[in-house]
C-alpha cells in the first residue's frame, strides 16, 4: 500500500522523488513525508495528501541534496498523524527509515529497545527498525551490515529504505513479500515500490527478489541475499511511457481506465496463436505433459479478481470438464485444502503483490500444486513466484477501483481456459478457433457498451439519493452482479449487493420496496426465462429494475422498467461486455454524490498487508 520512492544521482534528489510519489497516489495513503541528504538530514513530514509536504516545504526551504528518499503511508500501527510518518530516526538523528507491510514482532522489539533507553517518538512499527540499525552501528561496520543483521531480528512482510548522513550516497532496500524495483539510469538510481514512480527518469527496471537487500547508488545497484552473497537480478524494459499514466484528457483516471478496455482486450489477446494457428503461451513455464495429468483447478483471488476467477470456473469447467473451486485468498490456506501435483493453483492479481494472494500461491508451491498467476505486472512477486505467468498487458491502472484489469483478468483466464483444452483435447481445433474469433470481437462489443454513457448518466441522477441496491444475475451473470455491486459500494459509499437471481427468495427478496433499484444481468443465455421471473418477483415488491439486456431483446421491456442493451455475446464471454454499463453506472453515481472516484476512502490500490 505505501507508497517509496529514493533516488542518488547528479540532480537535486527533492523534486524527482516528489514526482515520483505524485506517479503513487493511486495506492492510497494517508500522510507523506520525506529525508533529504545535504551533509545533515533533513526530515519533513505531514499527515494527508502529498499537497500538504508540498506546503511545509514551501514554507520552510525546499533541502539541496542529491540524494533523497519519500513516502506516502497508509497507516497500520499508530494514526495517521505528522508523528507517525515516514521517515523516521534514530536517535542520533543520522539513520532513516521508510517502510511499507508490517514488523510482526514490533511489540516484542519496541519493549526491548525501551528497556534499553531508546527514545521512541512514534507509534509505529517503523521506527524501531531505525532504532534497531542505530544499535548495529554502535558495534562497528558498515550500513549494510547493520541492515543486514536488523532484518534478521525482524518478522514480518515488508519493504525497508535506509539511508545515514554517515554514508551519503547511498540507499539501502530490503525486500521481505512487499514490493521493491530499482529504476537504472544515467550515471542515477531509483528505488521505489512500484514501476510508475521510475518512468520520468527510466525505462530500465530490476524487481527486487524476495530476501534481497540492494545498495543503491548513482552508478548502479548491487544486491545480497541476507548472508551477504551477491546475486546478479536481470532487468526489464518497461514499455509504457509516461503519458499512459495520466489522465488522457479525461476528468479521472477511472473514466479514462473504462474507456481504455477495447485496447486493453486487443493487447491482451495479441501474440497468443502460433504460426499454425494452436494457442502459444510463451510465459506458461509448465509443461503440457503436467497439465494433461491435472485433475482439478483452484482459483485463489481477492476482490475484483476473485469475480473474474468466478468467470473462469464457468469457461474451465465447461471447456475442460476439470473440476474447478474458486477461493477467496485470504480465507484459503486456512481451510486446508486437499493439494497436490495433480492439483493446478491459479492465483490472480493485478499487482501480483497482493498479500493474502501471494501466501495462497505459497501454500499451493509448499503442497507441491503446480502454480499459474495471472498479473498485469512484469517482474511482480506473484509473477515470480509462480511456475508460469499470463500477463495481462493491460498496461497501468490508476484507479483504485479495477476496470479495465477486470476485463483483462477474464479475457487473460479465458485465453488459458481455452489452452488447456487444446493440451487435453477436451476441445476440437475448429471449437477453439470459432472462440478466439468471438473474442477478438470483445473489443469492438465494449466500445459499443461504452456508448451507452449518457443514458446510464441518466439512470445515475434518478437513482443518487438511492441507499439500497440489489444487483441480481444466473450464471455468468452472477460474477457480473457481484462485480457491479462492489464498484458502486467502493467508489459511491452506498449499500449494495450482488447475489444469484435464484437467491432472492431465500432472504434478500425482503430488502425490496417501493423505489429500491434492483440491476439485473438479463442477457440471453441458457437460464433467460429465470431471469425473467426473478425480475417480476421484484417488480411485484416495488422494486425499479434496471435491466442490463442483449440489444434487440423486446421481452425484457415488458418486464423492466429501464433497460441498457449490450450487444449479443456468447454466454462464457458476456460479463466482459455487461459490466461496462455497471462501471459506468457507478461512476456516475459516485461522481453525482461528490465522490473521489480515483482514491475512495478507506482503500488501496494494492494490498499489501493481511
Amino acid at each position: 500500500m505505501c507508497g517509496i520512492v529514493g533516488y542518488v544521482g547528479p540532480d537535486e534528489a527533492l523534486p524527482i522523488v516528489l514526482e515520483g510519489l505524485r506517479r503513487l497516489e493511486y495506492r492510497g495513503y494517508d500522510s507523506a513525508g520525506v529525508a533529504v541528504l545535504d551533509g545533515d538530514l533533513t526530515v519533513v513530514k505531514r499527515a494527508g495528501k502529498l499537497s500538504e509536504l508540498v506546503t511545509a516545504l514551501d514554507e520552510d526551504g525546499h533541502p539541496g541534496g542529491t540524494v533523497a528518499m519519500g513516502h506516502t503511508r497508509w497507516a497500520t500501527h499508530g494514526a495517521p498523524t505528522h508523528r507517525n510518518a515516514h521517515p523516521h530516526l534514530d536517535c542520533s538523528g543520522t539513520v532513516a527509515v521508510i517502510h511499507n507491510g508490517i514488523i510482526e514482532n514490533f511489540q516484542q522489539l519496541r519493549a526491548r529497545l525501551e528497556k534499553e533507553g531508546h527514545t521512541l517518538a512514534s507509534e509505529t512499527d517503523t521506527e524501531l527498525v531505525a532504532h534497531l540499525i542505530e544499535e548495529r552501528l554502535r558495534d562497528g561496520g558498515s550500513l549494510v551490515e547493520a541492515v543486514r543483521a536488523t532484518v534478521r531480528e525482524l518478522e514480518g512482510a515488508y519493504s525497508l529504505v535506509v539511508m545515514s548522513s554517515e554514508e551519503p550516497g547511498l540507499l539501502i532496500g530490503v525486500k521481505v513479500a512487499s514490493p521493491l524495483v530499482v529504476g537504472v539510469g544515467a550515471g542515477e538510481s531509483i528505488l521505489a515500490s512500484d514501476i510508475p514512480a521510475v518512468l520520468g527518469r527510466t525505462t530500465t527496471v530490476i524487481p527486487v527478489d524476495e530476501g534481497r537487500i540492494v545498495e543503491v547508488r548513482a552508478g548502479g545497484a548491487t544486491f545480497s541475499d541476507f548472508d551477504g552473497a551477491v546475486v546478479h537480478p536481470d532487468s526489464i524494459e518497461v514499455d509504457w511511457d509516461t503519458a499512459r499514466a495520466e489522465k488522457g484528457g479525461f476528468d479521472t483516471f477511472m473514466l479514462k481506465e473504462i474507456h481504455e478496455q477495447p485496447s486493453a482486450i486487443r493487447d491482451t489477446l495479441v501474440g497468443r496463436v502460433d504460426e499454425l494457428r494452436r494457442l502459444a503461451l510463451d510465459d506458461l513455464r509448465i509443461s503440457d505433459d503436467v497439465l494433461r495429468e491435472v485433475n482439478k483447478v483452484f482459483v485463489v483471488a481477492c476482490g475484483t479478481a476473485y469475480h473474474s476467477g468466478l468467470v473462469a470456473k464457468y469457461a474451465i469447467e465447461h471447456w475442460t470438464r476439470l473440476p474447478v473451486e474458486i477461493d477467496i485468498a485470504s480465507e484459503f490456506r486456512y481451510r486446508d485444502p486437499v493439494l497436490g501435483p495433480d492439483t493446478l493453483t491459479l492465483a490472480v492479481s493485478q499487482s501480483g503483490e497482493t498479500i493474502d494472494t501471494l501466501e495462497a500461491a505459497r501454500h499451493a508451491r509448499r503442497q507441491s500444486s503446480p502454480l499459474l498467476a495471472v498479473t498485469n505486472t512484469v517482474g511482480s512477486s506473484l509473477a515470480r513466484e509462480a511456475d508460469g505467468v499470463i500477463y495481462m498487458h493491460a498496461g497501468p491502472e490508476i484507479g483504485v477501483a479495477a476496470t479495465k484489469t477486470f476485463a483483462t483478468q477474464m479475457v487473460s483466464q479465458y485465453i488459458l481456459a481455452m489452452y488447456l483444452a487444446q493440451v487435453r483435447g477436451s476441445m476440437f481445433p475448429e471449437e477453439i478457433a470459432e472462440v478466439l474469433t468471438r473474442m477478438a470481437e470483445l473489443p469492438a462489443q465494449v466500445e459499443r457498451a461504452i456508448a451507452l454513457d449518457a443514458q446510464v448518466q441518466e439512470l445515475a441522477r434518478r437513482f443518487q439519493d438511492s441507499r439500497d441496491w440489489l444487483f441480481i444475475g444466473r450464471h455468468t451473470g452472477y460474477p457480473a452482479a457481484l462485480e457491479g455491486a462492489l464498484k458502486l459500494k467502493e467508489i459511491s459509499y452506498v449499500h449494495a449487493e450482488g447475489y444469484p437471481a435464484g437467491e432472492l427468495k431465500h432472504g434478500p427478496i425482503a430488502l425490496v420496496e417501493d423505489g429500491v433499484p434492483v440491476v439485473a444481468v438479463a442477457t440471453t443465455c441458457h437460464v433467460y426465462p429465470k431471469m425473467l421471473s426473478n425480475i417480476q418477483e421484484v417488480r411485484a415488491r416495488g422494486a425499479e429494475v434496471i435491466a442490463v439486456a442483449t440489444e434487440g431483446d423486446e421481452q425484457i421491456r415488458g418486464v423492466a422498467q429501464h433497460v441498457l442493451e449490450v450487444p449479443e455475446t456468447p454466454e462464457l464471454l458476456s460479463p466482459v461486455v455487461v459490466t461496462v454499463p455497471l462501471q459506468l453506472l457507478a461512476y456516475h453515481v459516485a461522481r453525482l454524490r461528490g465522490s473521489d472516484v480515483d482514491q475512495p476512502r478507506n482503500l488501496a490500490k494494492s494490498v499489501t498487508v493481511e
